[in-house]
């Protein structure tokens, strides 16, 4: 990339400068001093647990050419100090956007949220665009998609920052993309990691309980997710025109809210109801689902290889972006929905050759809980035995609702290891326990606590008899798990074939490495 002069990228970014000046060029902006290269400007934003400001002399001695702050400064940095007003995350994020040309002024972009079904969405959306013969790129929690390329938006990470995300879009802009689904989360809404992405299209799965502990409360959950639809009206005007579009799911408490702050062009989808599209007769089958889909007077049979009467919603979400929103005609949506293929550590299944079924899953709030053991219920005469646990330092009261939602509907439940983060793994475990007993949970019998996950995955499958089913969830796909402040390599599928391949005396992967728990098994 072609350096910028620091006066040139301040005019174009349409920021304004309390104090400072200089003639520096840049080839990269970020907030993180740890990633700044020679050449490169740092933002100096405060976050939740830190403030940019005190790194800046690592920015320095990374060879920062240029540092930009909320505050005035007479130190002597050793380059040039912009002291910019309003909002450090705004003024990040437009400064990346303009090093990189605006690239999603040149995108048809389109924004995924919701607290869950994401993912799926997203991954609909980008399969329907594709089979219509649409030049898409995608970022979702498992990678960017960039043409055949696919890349790693990191650990722990829905919607990768600001400068990462710019990055990303001229990617797909010199790739000759013309599309973008970009999945959004509530936190990368209200941290300001989608400004400048100049949404065309918004789409919303749901908003159940999750995150409170960072927004406070679900009308504040709401807002942040509300911040995709409502942004919709300020996109820039484009070249290839502006759409401005909502798809909501009327099915959903967030629907009435979403409605009121959507644009003229919205677009309603249920599992229930009618709506703008709807579907019935839905039938959650052995080899797939399958239902009718009905648009206005029209009416069309549908098959997905994917499971679980949740994805009815999300397939409908996806159809109603691609087809009323983008003109993608139905029959290609309904092609691209039955050759649809796996999703990563979504109700995946491990098969070594054991005579039950094993699952690894994403689900991680209450909601997703219920609806992934409703659909391993549907799929095994068997029991149902459930793995999971609970993140550190996250909504407490989470930790309580999963516990009571799992057993309900699974018929052993263990209580694990899931990124206790810095907060003590016990005190974790004992408030999953306390739950579990207040809806008449007896420990050592319809639950256990088993600290180490791979401890606690091995005895799901001690305990699995004959046309079980095993589920292990909230890791889904990703590739590590937080002990203290250190991301630990880890991937519950591979746990999954490790403790299989343990039990049935076969050949398989080694089980990956965790540190000894604080807790003793029970």
């Amino acid at each position: 990339m072609r350096a910028k002069a620091v006066s040139s990228l301040i005019k174009q970014a349409g920021i304004k400068v309390l104090d400072g000046k200089g003639t520096a060029k840049l080839k990269g902006v970020t907030a993180d001093s740890r990633k700044v290269q020679p050449g490169w400007a740092f933002v100096a934003v405060k976050g939740d647990s830190s403030d940019g400001w005190d790194h800046i002399p690592q920015a320095i001695a990374n060879g920062a050419a240029a540092i930009f702050g909320p505050r005035p400064n007479s130190a002597e940095l050793g380059a040039p100090y912009y002291q910019l007003d309003g909002d450090m995350r705004s003024n990040l994020a437009y400064l990346a956007a303009a090093l990189h040309g605006f690239p999603a002024r040149k995108l048809r972009m389109i924004g995924v949220t919701g607290t869950d079904g994401k993912t799926t969405t997203t991954m609909l959306i980008h399969q329907i665009l594709s089979k219509a013969g649409i030049k898409a790129g995608m970022i979702s929690t498992l990678n960017a998609l960039i043409g055949n390329q696919a890349l790693d938006t990191g650990f722990h990470v829905t919607t990768p920052d600001a400068p990462d995300i710019q990055e990303y879009l001229a990617q797909m802009v010199a790739a000759g993309m013309t599309h973008c689904i970009l999945e959004t989360t509530s936190h990368g809404l209200a941290q300001g990691r989608a400004i400048a992405c100049d949404f065309d299209l918004g789409v919303v799965t749901n908003v159940t309980h999750e995150h409170l502990d960072y927004h406070g409360s679900y009308e504040n959950y709401l807002a942040a997710k509300g911040m995709l639809i409502s942004g919709l009206a300020h996109t820039p005007a484009k070249k290839i025109g502006n759409l401005r579009k909502a798809v909501l799911n009327k099915d959903d408490r967030s629907y009435e809210f979403l409605k009121r702050i959507a644009p003229v062009g919205m677009i309603s989808y249920s599992a229930i109801n009618e709506a703008d599209l709807w579907a019935d007769d839905i039938r959650d089958e052995a080899g797939a689902l399958n239902f009718n889909l009905h648009i206005g007077e029209d009416s069309w049979p549908v098959t997905s290889p994917l499971h679980g009467l949740y994805n009815v919603s999300n397939a409908l979400a996806a159809i109603g972006a691609a087809c009323l929103a983008l003109g993608v005609p139905v029959a290609t949506a309904i092609e691209a929905l039955a050759e649809v293929p796996g999703i990563a550590g979504r109700m995946e299944n491990i098969d070594l050759g054991q005579d039950f079924k094993a699952i690894v899953d994403f689900a991680h709030t209450p909601n997703a809980m219920e609806r992934a053991l409703q659909t391993a219920r549907a799929q095994t005469q068997g029991r149902v035995i459930a793995v999971f646990g609970s993140a550190g330092l996250r909504d407490r009261e989470k930790r309580r609702m999963m516990p009571k939602a799992s057993l309900k509907l699974a018929d052993i439940s263990i209580f694990t290891a899931e990124d206790p983060r810095t907060e003590p793994l016990e005190g974790i475990l004992a408030d999953m326990a306390e739950a579990a007993e207040s809806v008449g949970g007896v420990e050592g019998q319809s639950f256990y606590r088993v600290p180490d996950r791979r401890d606690a995955i091995r005895k799901a499958i001690s305990l699995a008899k004959p046309g079980d089913l095993v589920i292990s969830c909230g890791k889904g796909h990703e590739q590590s798990m937080c002990f203290g402040i250190t991301e630990y390599d880890w991937d519950d599928r591979t746990a999954m074939r490790a403790a299989l391949a343990e039990h049935l005396g076969v050949d398989g992967p080694r089980m990956p490495y965790l540190p000894e728990p604080s807790a003793n098994p029970n």
